[in-house]
């Protein structure tokens, strides 16, 4: 097994001074099954994309920086499967707020021949605010209620597994996040994680939800208000999508 990780990167100075890449570097290191970790940096404005280049790049052979104009968490992660290489793609946010170590409960599960391993977080997420547990609790009812995305319990843990040729063919078959536009600020983009899913679900694509171990990780990039109304407005166009028959109705064996 080859796997291409993918770190999306977006004004992340601080959380790379605590050092997140060392702790993602020394894990894959040695490790054959990773070839290549691919940071994409969401055009970040402070010193990240200096720090990478100075200090990781070279440290780290297996590491290589792409860098995308602000387009938001979503076309991060894209890029990186479009530029991955191997025969799975996996990618992890930067805060490490479930430990890269949990990469081996992801492993097994495309190892039982699945095509999409996704982790889980407990309905606990320990350590989260209030704001956050009813958020989540929020986007479980709404996704289950207006697209039908029934199966999965957490469709937003930053924390995935795929294989490669079919990431490729549900990326090319998005509709919300299918045209790039530039965004103001931070954006985490969480509606790209339940349009995935919804896709992969229409393709025929199988899923693994596997639990791993999260910690709240305190961050800028992810407020209360501003991601809730961007998740809701993502759904809403998801369905209207839906309901106009935009998205496939194919199965891999055609």
């Amino acid at each position: 097994m080859k796997i291409s990780l993918i770190i999306p990167c977006y004004n992340e100075e601080v959380n790379i001074q605590k050092g997140v890449l060392d702790r993602i570097g020394n894990y894959t290191r040695n490790d054959e099954r990773f070839s290549e970790v691919i940071v994409v940096d969401d055009g970040s404005t402070d010193l990240s994309v200096r720090i990478i280049e100075d200090q990781y790049i070279k440290s780290f052979p297996k590491f290589k920086l792409i860098q995308n104009s602000h387009l938001g968490k979503a076309f991060a992660v894209i890029r990186g499967i479009k530029e991955a290489k191997n025969e799975f793609v996996m990618f992890s946010d930067i805060d490490l707020a479930t430990p890269i170590e949990e990469a081996e409960k992801l492993i097994s599960g495309a190892e039982e021949g699945y095509d999409i391993v996704i982790g889980s977080r407990s309905d606990a997420r320990k350590g989260a605010p209030i704001a956050r547990k009813i958020m989540a609790l929020g986007m479980i009812i709404i996704k289950y209620y207006i697209i039908g995305l029934k199966g999965i319990h957490d469709s937003q843990c930053g924390f995935k597994l795929f294989n490669r040729i079919a990431a490729r063919k549900i990326i090319d078959n998005l509709k919300v996040f299918k045209d790039k536009s530039s965004v103001s600020g931070s954006s985490v983009s969480a509606g790209f994680d339940i349009e995935f899913l919804f896709v992969a679900t229409k393709l025929g694509y199988s899923i693994k939800e596997i639990p791993v171990t999260w910690m709240h990780v305190e961050t800028k990039n992810v407020t209360f208000i501003k991601s809730s109304l961007e998740s809701l407005r993502d759904i809403i166009s998801i369905k209207s999508y839906e309901l106009k028959g935009d998205y496939p109705r194919l199965t891999r064996k055609q």
